[in-house]
């Protein structure tokens, strides 16, 4: 975990990603990468696009941008940590994808408001999208989060092959964060398994996995989402982990993600991880 990137619009949920990544970046000696995504009309990006010349309200956006950025590195949670900004002009969350896998970041951590009602479904959330997009692992930040002192983490899973990868990723993050892994299967009435025929799924999936601090469990709910969040609570957990799939268009408008819906709904921290 050498390189930590983190979005900002100097928010207060921002600054508590701010602050989650500086715990991290003092442990693994990281570098931390600041990110303000200014998306301004195109008029004001490229004059050529309208009659009037619009550049000097740009400068101006890019400069009181980096006026705030001087202000958040002069804290004290970041020194002695080596830390790079940048202010781009793009929409906000493919300016965070392109920013990300242009340095190599190891993993992104994002603040959230949350969204619901009609914002959720007409406009949606950043966050949301970069956690559907990301091919890296994407920590989402509510409140003030003591990230090192995270002792249970649940993982909800649905044990198929093709999420084996993203939940080695996330026993890679626990091992770091030395955090114990809850893996949760959450059993709804309209895909009802019995505890036999999960206990050898799950005891399949788990074939080769070189990670031995975990526990199983199956969980009744209404919902998958509300499952999780109810687990969670349950086992007082500090933190959610979920693999995510990327699918975009009409099958996720039609299927929906989990993923997302936690990053909008759960007050605890969210973490993703990219099926592969």
């Amino acid at each position: 975990m050498k390189k930590i990137l983190v979005p900002t619009d100097f928010s207060e949920q921002a600054d508590y990603a701010l602050e989650t990544a500086t715990q991290l970046a003092r442990k693994y000696d990281s570098e931390i990468y600041l990110l303000h995504l200014l998306e301004l009309p195109e008029q004001f990006i490229d004059p050529a696009s309208s009659g009037n010349n619009q550049v000097p309200e740009t400068i101006f956006f890019m400069k009181k941008a980096h006026e705030k950025f001087e202000e958040v590195k002069q804290r004290e949670i970041l020194k002695g940590i080596p830390v790079y900004e940048a202010v781009i002009f793009k929409e906000t969350f493919k300016g965070i994808l392109e920013v990300g896998k242009k340095n190599d970041c190891d993993l992104i951590v994002m603040g959230s408001h949350g969204a619901s009602g009609f914002q959720e479904v007409f406009i949606g959330s950043n966050t949301e999208k970069v956690v559907r997009n990301s091919e890296i692992p994407v920590l989402v930040i509510k409140e003030k989060t003591d990230i090192l002192n995270v002792k249970d983490l649940v993982f909800a899973c649905d044990f198929v092959p093709n999420v084996k990868n993203s939940f080695v990723e996330a026993t890679k993050f626990a091992e770091k964060i030395g955090a114990k892994i809850h893996l949760v299967y959450i059993n709804t009435a309209n895909k009802f398994k019995t505890t036999e025929y999960l206990e050898k799924k799950m005891n399949k999936f788990l074939e080769g996995v070189d990670f031995k601090d975990y526990t199983l469990n199956v969980y009744n709910a209404e919902s998958i989402e509300k499952g999780i969040l109810k687990f969670a609570a349950k086992t007082d957990a500090d933190l959610i982990g979920i693999s995510t799939h990327g699918r975009k268009g009409l099958a996720h408008f039609l299927n929906g993600s989990i993923s997302e819906d936690l990053v909008n709904h759960s007050k605890t921290p969210v973490v993703t991880f990219k099926i592969q």
